[in-house]
C-alpha cells in the first residue's frame, strides 16, 4: 500500500447522488484545476497527487461530461503572450524563452499584439482569452503595468504572470526586473569615467520601465552632485528612428553631451548611426550606454555597454510560474531579476 492510499480517509458516499469534479477535489484535498489535470493527463501534476486523484476518480466511478472535458483539455494547453512593445527584439528573445518552457510540455504558445491606445484595448484581450480558452497569460510591460488588464484577467479566472520593473502583484505572479537599479549603473558608469554633459534618451512615458531608468540614472548623477538637465533628457519610443531622431536634436546643443544613455539598444542603435552621419567618433567624441543587452548590443562597431536584462531568462521563468503544479510548494526559480551592466567599447572617458 502506498503512503498516499494509507493516508487517506475512508470514503464515505452517497451512491443515488452522481459525483462532480467539486467532489473529487474536496475529497482528494486538492483543487478543481488539479483534478482537471489529472484527468487531461497534465504532466505538471506529481506522481503522489495523480494518483490519489485518480483512486479516488476510480473508487467512486467519476466520469467527466465529454463537452466539458474538451473545453478544459483546450484551455489547459494553450498559453498567451499579450504585449504592445515596439522592440522586435524584446519580443523576440521573450518569445524565446517561453517556448524554452513549454517544450515537450504539451502546451503550445498564442501570440496577441494589442495597442494600448487603442479604445478596443481591453475588449480585444478579453476576446483573446475567451476565444482560446487560454490556461494563462504571460504579459510584459507596457501592457503588464495596466491595472485594467489584471482585473480583466482575475474576472476571467485567466492566471498570469507580470512582468515589470517593480512589485505589481503577488509574488507568484509577477516578475521584477528592478529597472531604477540599471539606470544608476549606468549613471555610475558615466560618473567615473569623468562625463560631466550627459544625456538620456529615454522610452515612451507610457511605459513604466522608462520612468524607472530615466531615475535610476537621475539618482546615479546626484550622487556625485550632477544634474539630468531637461534640455538633454528626451523621450524616444524605443526605437531605432527615435534613436537616430533625438541623437541628432542632442548633437546640436551646446555644449554637447560627451555621453548618452539610451533606454535600449534599438535606440542606441540609433545613436550610432546619427553619430556617424555627424562625424563623431565613438568612444573618442562619444559615450553611448544603453539597456537591455540584446543580441544586439556587442554586434555592433564598437560593441555597445549595455545594461543586462536576461529577457529570454524571464520569458521562461514567467512560462514556468504559469505551468508548475497549484498544490506543489514554490518553485526555487526566481521572481526577481536584477540588472547588471556589461562594459564594451562603447564607453570611454571624455575626450
Amino acid at each position: 500500500m502506498t503512503e498516499a492510499k494509507a493516508s487517506r480517509p475512508t470514503l464515505v458516499w452517497d451512491a443515488s447522488r452522481r459525483p462532480t469534479i467539486n467532489d473529487i477535489a474536496r475529497l482528494a484535498q486538492v483543487s478543481k484545476k488539479t483534478v482537471s489535470r489529472v484527468i487531461n493527463e497534465s504532466p505538471f501534476v506529481k506522481a503522489d497527487t495523480r494518483e490519489r486523484v485518480n483512486a479516488i476518480i476510480a473508487e467512486l466511478g467519476y466520469a467527466p461530461d465529454p463537452q466539458a472535458r474538451g473545453l478544459a483539455f483546450r484551455r489547459s494547453f494553450l498559453i498567451g503572450l499579450v504585449y504592445d512593445n515596439p522592440s522586435p527584439q524584446y519580443v523576440i528573445d521573450m518569445l524565446q524563452g517561453i517556448l524554452d518552457a513549454v517544450r515537450g510540455s504539451g502546451f503550445e504558445l498564442l501570440v496577441h499584439p494589442c495597442d494600448r491606445s487603442s479604445p478596443n484595448f481591453l475588449a480585444d484581450v478579453r476576446g483573446f482569452v475567451e476565444r482560446q480558452k487560454l490556461f494563462g497569460v504571460v504579459i510584459p510591460p507596457s501592457v503588464s503595468e495596466d491595472e485594467r488588464v489584471a482585473r480583466l484577467l482575475t474576472e476571467l479566472d485567466c492566471p498570469y504572470v507580470r512582468i515589470a520593473g517593480i512589485r505589481l502583484d503577488e509574488p507568484d505572479s509577477s516578475l521584477v526586473t528592478h529597472d531604477r537599479h540599471g539606470g544608476y549603473q549606468a549613471a555610475r558608469h558615466l560618473v567615473e569615467l569623468g562625463h560631466k554633459v550627459v544625456a538620456h534618451i529615454s522610452g515612451p512615458d507610457t511605459f513604466r520601465s522608462a520612468h524607472e531608468r530615466r531615475g535610476g540614472f537621475r539618482e546615479g548623477l546626484a550622487e556625485s552632485g550632477l544634474a539630468l538637465e531637461d534640455r538633454y533628457s528626451l523621450v524616444g519610443a524605443y526605437t531605432f528612428d527615435s534613436g537616430v531622431a533625438c541623437a541628432e536634436k542632442l548633437f546640436r546643443l551646446e555644449p554637447r553631451p560627451t555621453a548618452i544613455f539610451t533606454g535600449n539598444d534599438e535606440m542606441a542603435a540609433g545613436v550610432y548611426k546619427a553619430a556617424r552621419d555627424a562625424g563623431l567618433s565613438i568612444p573618442g567624441d562619444l559615450s553611448v550606454v544603453s539597456y537591455d543587452d540584446s543580441p544586439t548590443a556587442p554586434r555592433l562597431f564598437p560593441p555597445l555597454t549595455s545594461v543586462r536584462l536576461p529577457i529570454r531568462e524571464i520569458g521562461r521563468v514567467a512560462a514556468q510560474m504559469l505551468l508548475r503544479d497549484p498544490e506543489a510548494k514554490p518553485a526555487a526559480a526566481p521572481s526577481e531579476f536584477e540588472p547588471t551592466l556589461i562594459v564594451r567599447e562603447s564607453t570611454a572617458r571624455p575626450a
